[in-house]
């Protein structure tokens, strides 16, 4: 092998490289975005209590059969 292919095989590798980190990137901010927003919506739900206030003595309890 010559220097000429070398150095062309190096740069490629090298593309493909800041290729799959851009991506990644792109991938950490996309699922840092999706926490985020199920993070707000969870706390705007107040889903969690609302059986419980209407219920409060359903669900401290479990039935087991053997």
């Amino acid at each position: 092998m010559d220097i000429a292919m070398l150095s062309m095989a190096l740069s490629q590798s090298q593309v493909q490289d800041q290729a799959s980190i851009s991506v990644m990137k792109k991938a950490i901010g996309n699922t840092e975005q999706q926490g985020e927003a199920i993070r707000t919506l969870l706390n705007s739900s107040n889903v969690s209590q609302a059986p419980q206030q209407i219920h409060p003595h359903l669900g401290r309890s479990v039935d087991v059969k053997l």
